[in-house]
């Protein structure tokens, strides 16, 4: 696999224990971040898998990186569940590399406005929603 460069990382605390946000990972991942794109827009952004993620690497309960391209990034996106004190530390990291003029203007657009900070953290807030109410 390609050692893509470090973008950045998110962390939130779960009051769950690791199996149930293991499996509230794995729901997002092979939910709603594994759901097709429009085929059309799949085709002009040339996005592989058709979702934008296909899991890269499994280990469970603790690791999971999703990876995908499209044309102006490739990426991983990678939760990792460490077991702490009163619940869990969920982490979100990001790496990624953004070719050419256009990959530089996207990388601008995406990372430098904030919003993947933003749709990062959301991720997150909703995984540990997820494994709290299966308590």
């Amino acid at each position: 696999m390609e050692n893509l460069p470090y973008i950045d990382e998110h962390r939130t605390h779960v009051g769950a224990s690791p199996e149930r946000t293991w499996d509230a990972v794995v729901r997002l991942a092979r939910g709603r971040l594994a759901h097709p794109a429009p085929v059309a827009f799949a085709a002009l952004w040339r996005l592989e898998p058709a979702s934008g993620f296909a899991v890269a690497e499994e280990t469970a309960p603790r690791h999971l990186a999703l990876r995908g391209r499209h044309r102006f990034s490739r990426y991983e996106l990678a939760f990792d569940v460490a077991p702490s004190p009163d619940g869990v530390t969920l982490s979100a990291r990001t790496s990624a590399v953004f070719p050419g003029i256009a990959g530089r203007a996207y990388r601008a657009l995406v990372i430098g406005s904030g919003g993947h900070r933003i749709i990062v953290r959301r991720m997150l807030a909703q995984i540990a929603r997820s494994a709290e109410r299966a308590l």
